[in-house]
């Protein structure tokens, strides 16, 4: 996997178990854990744009790390 930048926005986060999903601009959703959140906030709001990586993850899949909010 490249470590190219994507874009998207978060399409779902529950903080209380730190997961959730982002939607890239491409139209594929990708999981994500609290610890991606790159300012070590562990808060992230819905709807928000953010640029992430793709990190391999379990079973094959991948998923968003290093996500970075943008204004």
């Amino acid at each position: 996997m490249s470590q190219e930048l994507l874009l998207g926005s978060v399409a779902y986060y529950e903080p209380e178990r730190g997961l959730g999903v982002v939607l890239s601009n491409e139209g594929a959703e990708h999981l994500f854990h609290c610890t991606a959140i790159s300012d070590g906030s562990r808060q992230i709001e819905v709807g928000r744009a953010v640029c992430f990586r793709l990190v391999p993850a379990h079973g094959g899949r991948y998923e968003a790390a290093a996500l970075t909010k943008l204004a």
